[in-house]
Parts: structure tokens; sequence; C-alpha cells
């Protein structure tokens, strides 16, 4: 089942899969379809929407994303960088145990399929440079943006 959320950043395809959410993603505008209906989809479109108005800074959704130990250890650090602030790559090698394997952390975090839900749009190169992003740098921004001025208030 799937839904879709109209955002500052785009279309957002959200998917739901044996009741857990499996899929948060940008999508063209053109890729928009009708959403299903289930509690699950509505509560995920609900936390996101109070994501982008700056009332929720944690998702509290049943996620669920296929992937191998290390990519699973990457994402779950994810979800431990608090709203607002952002790590390096490096930072989060160290963290999950493998302080060499700064690009293996950045394609773990290329393929997590749950955007935003589990941020990797908080990690960062050193110095503070943007880094890669599925969806462009310049969603990233937009995102890191979003986060700092409703860290703010």
């Amino acid at each position: 089942m799937r839904a879709f959320l109209q955002s500052p950043v785009g279309a957002i395809e959200i998917e739901e899969t044996d009741g857990y959410i499996s899929s948060v993603r940008i999508v063209p505008d053109e890729k928009v379809g009708e959403s299903d209906s289930c509690e699950l989809l509505k509560k995920a479109t609900m936390q996101l929407q109070e994501y982008f108005a700056g009332e929720r800074k944690e998702f509290d959704l049943p996620l669920r994303q296929e992937g191998t130990p290390f990519q699973q250890k990457a994402w779950n650090y994810l979800s431990t960088i608090p709203y607002g602030q952002t790590v390096s790559y490096k930072d989060e090698a160290i963290a999950i145990g493998s302080p060499k394997g700064c690009r293996a952390v950045g394609a773990a975090n290329g393929k997590n399929n749950l955007a935003i839900v589990v941020p990797c749009h908080r990690v960062i190169n050193g110095g503070g440079k943007l880094g890669g992003y599925a969806y462009g740098t310049d969603i990233k921004l937009l995102l890191l943006e979003l986060e700092n001025h409703y860290n703010l208030m």
C-alpha cells in the first residue's frame, strides 16, 4: 500500500508493507497516484506534515528496510542524530565501529529507503560541506535549513 504527500521538497511516496513503513521516497510529480487508506499510512503522512511544519522532531513509526548488517548498523545510527544537528561521515563510521569506513557509510546511507524519517540528510562531509544526497544537495540543504530554522525557535 502507498500514500502520497506534497511537501516543501516535492512529492513524497510512503509505502507500507506488512504493518511497517518500508519506504519514504521523494518522487517526481508525475509518479503521484491515488493514496491507499490505512491507519499506518495516515499516521506516517501526518507525522511528515508535522515535521515540515516544525512540530515534530522525531518520528514514531514502525520501520523496516532490508539491508546488510553493516547497512542496518549505519541506518540505526542515523536515527540517533538529534534534530537540527549534523555529523560527519567519519563521525558515523567511528560511532558504528568502522573508523576507516567513511565511504562505506556514505554508500550505506545512499541506500536508505526511509528518507527524512531515517535522517541521512544530517550526515555531511568533514569541514561542513554537504556531501551527497540521493535526492540532490539542494533538497539536503533545504531539510537542514528547515530543521535549523525550527530548532532556533
